[in-house]
């Protein structure tokens, strides 16, 4: 239905899922309901002009939980789609997607315990949150600009770790069955990463931006801003308190990459741009600062920490993509030589070179970086007439000295050239590079094939060619939990369904409102949402002396702080609309 998803490639298939639209019961269509009732009402003088109409044309009911299928036909028609996954997946993941248009959206949904906020990404936040902006081009211009950059930033070590750490904790908070002695183990461990982390890693400053933007972002004058940030969009409790003057505002700027949150708790401050052309302009200084733009030795030196797959490009254009393991440097922090420890693959111009994948280079590549020695001219600059001149050509046996000691000695087999004529790789026979008294390459393990560039002009993460490697981001241990209900939730669940066929009949039945008004006073005392629902019909039929005992039972349900809000808010938007 949606040609965008036709051409996701394959490695991020292994995060989507299929929604079963079944699964829902009436009870959540009616947590979906009464959030989408109160955030319309609420939302139409705090959100940005977009989120209104940005319901509408991205095809999300108030009355239903939406479908993803009806969403991509809605979707498709500004250029975006939608797919289904489970829960929190890996940030680089999650941008990867937006950088193909595409809104992840975990189709799980709140239990009612956490109707007014959830720690764990659900479908109100995803599709009622993040939908309906995108509808402004000039800000789903910049979630896609946002996910191409954030998608090559390089993550530390620790980063897999924290996410698993706050998948998992997300995970236990929003299954109603978790102990409190899980939480509260899993909540230590995040603390503990999270104390671990010295430096703030690319993907780390990149996802602070996405969630003080995307997620969490404010726009307008400073003290009087409107709401964007799915995250406020889709919290009945925090779009109404993140705009009162306990929540310090600031303005956005790329110091916010700086700014760590919080997913389980409301934000103590938050970032307000002026405009969303704004948000494009912080992105693209913060994308200057990163190995993508700079390369060089820190580039290089971020895929090391990194552990993971990644890439980088040299002056010549050719792309080289494998966990790095090793770089030598001169005294000017220039790179004279790099190498990887597994599967690389050459590429050029994000395509694979043939020949030189994942399937030739099992065990690893290395090579030199810069100039000969005592040649100004670089291998890269010279035309064929030079190399001849220099004795770099096919059947020579060469000693090629590069500037700060690394020594190549081999006899030339052949080279690779762009279409532009300029060679990019040297293979050579019976070869062996050193680095003083050091072997980084010796003529029994094979043919040796050199990389040729001066300089390194980027670093980012993943391959240059998605297709070197298969499924080469990592997925997720922990899945989210199925909750498995009781009979009596069961029968509970069957109450919220007989009214909701009630209402949609159009026909309301008193009897009937009667009847499981009794069986909640009886066998559920704690459940406050479906007398909210019997109230909002008996409202409607004007019944006064039902419609008031009704009123009354709701009053005495009122057990805590939250519950008398949720009731409170509830019973005045019956009593308005």
């Amino acid at each position: 239905m949606n040609q965008l998803l036709n051409k996701l490639p394959k490695h991020l298939l292994q995060y989507t899922v299929k929604q079963d639209y079944n699964s829902y019961t009436a009870q959540n269509h009616a947590v979906w309901r009464y959030v989408m009732r109160l955030n319309t009402q609420s939302l139409k003088n705090k959100a940005h002009k977009s989120y209104l109409n940005g319901l509408i044309q991205t095809g999300i009911s108030i009355e239903k939980i939406p479908s993803i299928d009806e969403m991509n036909e809605r979707l498709a028609k500004i250029g975006w789609a939608a797919v289904a996954v489970d829960g929190f997946i890996p940030p680089n993941a999650f941008m990867e997607f937006q950088a193909h248009n595409v809104l992840v959206i975990a189709c799980d949904i709140r239990n009612i315990n956490h109707i007014s906020y959830t720690p764990a990404p659900d479908i109100i936040h995803e599709a009622a949150g993040h939908a309906p902006i995108i509808a402004n081009p000039e800000y789903a211009e910049y979630l896609r600009r946002f996910g191409e950059i954030g998608n090559k930033a390089i993550s530390s070590a620790e980063d897999f770790k924290l996410y698993e750490a706050i998948r998992l904790l997300s995970i236990l908070k929003e299954d109603p069955h978790t102990s409190e002695v899980e939480i509260k183990k899993a909540e230590t461990a995040v603390i503990a990463i999270q104390n671990g982390i010295v430096e703030l890693s690319e993907m780390a400053q990149i996802r602070n931006l996405h969630w003080w933007t995307v997620e969490y972002g404010l726009i307008g004058e400073l003290d009087n801003p409107k709401i964007y940030g799915a995250g406020l969009l889709s919290s009945i409790g925090e779009s109404e308190s993140c705009l009162k003057d306990h929540v310090k505002k600031i303005p956005y700027s790329i110091e916010a990459a700086k700014q760590n949150f919080d997913i389980t708790k409301p934000q103590p401050q938050l970032f307000v741009t002026p405009d969303f052309a704004y948000l494009s302009l912080v992105l693209e200084e913060f994308a200057n600062k990163m190995a993508l733009r700079k390369g060089g030795l820190k580039g290089l030196n971020k895929l090391i920490k990194s552990k993971n797959i990644g890439s980088i490009e040299l002056s010549t254009g050719l792309q080289i993509s494998g966990i790095f393991s090793q770089v030598i440097k001169d005294e000017n922090n220039r790179v004279l030589y790099f190498k990887t420890n597994s599967k690389t693959a050459l590429a050029y111009k994000d395509k694979e070179l043939i020949a030189h994948g994942t399937g030739y280079h099992t065990d690893g590549f290395g090579s030199p970086v810069g100039k000969l020695k005592g040649i100004n001219l670089a291998i890269e600059d010279m035309y064929p007439s030079d190399l001849e001149a220099y004795g770099i050509y096919e059947g020579k046996i060469v000693d090629l000295h590069f500037n700060g000691g690394i020594h190549v000695s081999g006899e030339i087999i052949t080279g690779i050239r762009n279409l532009q004529g300029k060679i990019l790789v040297i293979s050579f026979k019976n070869c062996t590079v050193t680095y003083g008294d050091e072997i980084l390459f010796q003529p029994d393990w094979g043919i040796y094939d050199m990389a040729v560039g001066k300089r390194v002009l980027s670093a980012f993460s993943g391959p240059a060619d998605i297709s070197s490697f298969e499924n080469f981001k990592p997925i997720g241990s922990e899945k989210t939990h199925t909750i498995t209900y009781t009979n009596d939730e069961i029968k509970l669940h069957k109450l919220y369904q007989t009214i909701r066929d009630n209402r949609n009949t159009g026909t309301i039945s008193i009897e009937l409102l009667q009847r499981v008004f009794n069986e909640i006073k009886k066998y559920y005392p704690k459940d406050w949402l479906l007398v909210l629902e019997i109230y909002e019909l008996t409202y409607q039929l004007k019944d006064n002396t039902f419609s008031k005992l009704v009123l009354e039972y709701l009053q005495n349900q009122k057990s805590s702080k939250e519950q008398s809000k949720l009731i409170d808010d509830g019973v005045e938007l019956i009593n308005t609309l």
